[in-house]
């Protein structure tokens, strides 16, 4: 049951993830404020989310008074305090340290009303590593989104052990009011569903490519037109970034501390190398 009702929203972190997650809240109608700790990461955001509406409303895929009551409806800031101070719920897309997140949820935990819920969006570092920095654990969750926000459907909302029904009602009501389909995960473990399944596929396509059965491409090709994937395990691991491939495995080894859950040994060498992926214009392929 949701008792208190959520009008105000505030992110934290402006990078691709926080300043679509900020936009797919104010299209649906919430007042949300995108915080950053850097003025110039918050223009490039505004810039980006711009472009993006003016795209969608040439496309015809936006209404042009729809996109400007949502950019009416937020708040870019470096005045974390400031917002969250009257926030009703606060969804955080920072890096994925579990010090920089404990430490930051104690501050959001002293400055938020006591019925503010804080929810991480982090896909591989559970809540209740983080909850019990603040003194509200039972307001503590995961609100995972996909990348890119604006686009995907699915958000998983992970409850840790001391989590209330009230903070997973009301999360998955915020999630359904911004047009998501919820994935309800009744038990933390790291990656969750979907990531857990993705990772399954792309362990076993580098399998396949580490012992010589098939190039990278080929593979690739065999994922989208023989089991329909709109693109191959490793065209999706630049799109999302070698890095942030490279570093949840390392957050999920810190976790379990079981050896294979480490990065395969060649996204390791393209981590080392800085070929990232789409972001640095090589990864696995390389991009003009």
């Amino acid at each position: 049951m949701v008792n208190t009702p959520i009008k105000h929203i505030t992110v934290i972190g402006s990078g691709t993830m926080g300043s679509q997650i900020g936009m797919v809240a104010a299209l649906s109608g919430y007042t949300v404020a995108l915080v950053d700790i850097s003025e110039e990461s918050l223009v490039k955001a505004r810039a980006m989310l711009e472009s993006r509406m003016a795209r969608d409303v040439e496309k015809g895929r936006k209404d042009e008074q729809q996109v400007a009551d949502a950019f009416a409806r937020m708040t870019f800031t470096t005045d974390r305090d400031g917002e969250v101070a009257h926030t009703d719920h606060v969804i955080e897309a920072a890096i994925e340290d579990i010090e920089i997140k404990r430490q930051l949820f104690a501050d959001l935990d002293r400055i938020a009303p006591a019925h503010t819920i804080l929810a991480t969006n982090s896909s591989n570092i559970v809540s209740s590593r983080i909850a019990d920095a603040t003194g509200r654990p039972d307001k503590v969750c995961n609100m995972h989104f996909f990348n890119p926000a604006l686009v995907m459907k699915c958000v998983e909302v992970v409850s840790h052990e001391g989590t209330s029904q009230e903070t997973i009602d009301t999360t998955i009501a915020i999630a359904e009011k911004m047009g998501k389909e919820v994935v309800r995960v009744n038990k933390e473990i790291p990656g969750f569903v979907a990531n857990r399944l993705l990772n399954a596929i792309r362990k076993e396509a580098l399998y396949l490519y580490n012992e010589g059965v098939a190039s990278f491409e080929d593979i690739d090709t065999a994922a989208k037109t023989a089991l329909g994937h709109p693109m191959g395990p490793f065209q999706l691991m630049d799109l999302v970034g070698i890095d942030v491939v490279f570093l949840i495995r390392m957050a999920e080894y810190e976790q379990t501390g079981d050896e294979d859950s480490l990065p395969d040994p060649a996204v390791k060498k393209l981590y080392e190398e800085g070929r990232y992926g789409r972001k640095t214009g090589k990864g696995w392929y390389d991009y003009d």
